[in-house]
């Protein structure tokens, strides 16, 4: 019945398309329209990722959904660099990565039943977590008083970001031939009456072109957005823009732990965050110079809830299994960080 309900509510997509470029609605009824469209959308990425994961193995699986699932967040990146809203740039980073790995895995680890998980693998992505957040000082401490978008701090971020991407490739590269290889040893079989690999390739591409549509319609009626419900630009990126930008890694990691399959839905959660952190980042202060520089000077805030949010989680995996109290833990700490957000309101001019 509910797969039901998520089949036809991709119709969602088509429909906000209509309404943003034939009928030209109001901008509030546009994000609500595009937010509800993704969710259909990002079942459907979770459904073809654990398809293609049946022929990868649970660590490629997670990469790959990790991969497509994060092309929107690129996308809303450079489509609110394009439009000057580069606050909503880095919130929106800091709210994927923060929610990704507490509260994304959080839900995994409460729904899913108490298993193993893959600790090294777990725990590296989160060490690439830490390590952006040191890079990030770079440009971010300087930018604490003053203009943060001044040129300065744009060239500092250039050669942050160059790093952080070289980084991300060594070290993926590294892992995904890992991954191949003790998935190829443990001669597991796809499942009778799967999809094949290419249809769920296939449908993984058609599912991000189509949010990545429906992530530029979000962008264009943010400001509308957070004007008529009376909260900062900052909370609609950092909480908002960031869950509902990566739909495809919250629902498609909830849907997967929720059959069972821990180590994949992990692997969504915190390869996304880790994805996010330098690759994500790093691509789109390096494209930004093509629109307009970006600066990755993030708020104090933002520092030390992506740190400690990826600090805690670490030692919550320490012990390589996976239980519902901690992921009601983590849950509770990202409610806790998001009242923080809230608080904090806009970064104060000047």
């Amino acid at each position: 019945m509910v797969r039901r309900i998520l089949w036809g509510a991709l119709a969602l997509t088509p429909a906000a398309i209509v309404a943003r470029f034939a009928f030209h609605v109001g901008d509030t009824t546009l994000f609500v329209l595009a937010a509800a469209a993704l969710v259909p959308l990002a079942w459907l990425i979770g459904e073809s990722t654990e398809h293609a994961a049946e022929h990868t193995g649970p660590g490629i699986g997670g990469f790959l959904n990790a991969s497509f699932g994060n092309a929107p967040e690129l996308i809303i990146a450079l489509f609110a660099v394009a439009d000057g809203l580069t606050e909503v740039v880095r919130g929106s980073i800091t709210g994927s990565i923060v929610s990704n790995i507490l509260l994304v895995l959080g839900f995994a680890l409460l729904i899913g039943p108490p298993s193993p998980i893959d600790r090294r693998s777990v725990t590296s992505q989160l060490g690439l977590v830490l390590f952006a957040v040191l890079l990030y000082l770079i440009p971010s401490v300087p930018g604490f008083h003053g203009d943060p978008e001044r040129h300065s701090l744009a060239l500092a971020t250039l050669g942050v970001a160059i790093v952080l991407l070289c980084v991300y490739a060594v070290v993926t590269f590294v892992r995904l031939r890992r991954e191949s290889r003790a998935h190829t040893a443990s001669g597991h079989a796809p499942e009778a009456g799967g999809w094949s690999l290419p249809a769920a390739l296939a449908t993984l591409a058609v599912a991000t072109l189509a949010t990545a549509i429906i992530s530029e319609i979000l962008v264009h009626s943010l400001e509308s957005f957070a004007h008529t419900v009376g909260v900062s630009e900052f909370f609609i990126a950092v909480v908002i823009v960031a869950i509902v930008g990566n739909a495809a890694e919250h629902g498609g990691a909830v849907v997967i732990a929720r059959r069972g399959k821990m180590k994949l839905a992990t692997e969504i959660a915190v390869s996304s965050s880790a994805q996010v952190a330098l690759l994500v980042a790093g691509t789109a202060a390096v494209v930004s110079w093509a629109i307009e520089p970006l600066s990755l000077a993030f708020r104090p805030i933002e520092l030390i809830t992506m740190g400690a949010s990826a600090a805690f989680v670490a030692f919550v995996s320490l012990d390589g299994r996976s239980r519902r109290w901690e992921g009601a833990l983590l849950i509770a700490a990202y409610c806790a960080t998001a009242t923080w957000y809230f608080l904090a309101g806009d970064r104060p001019v000047g």
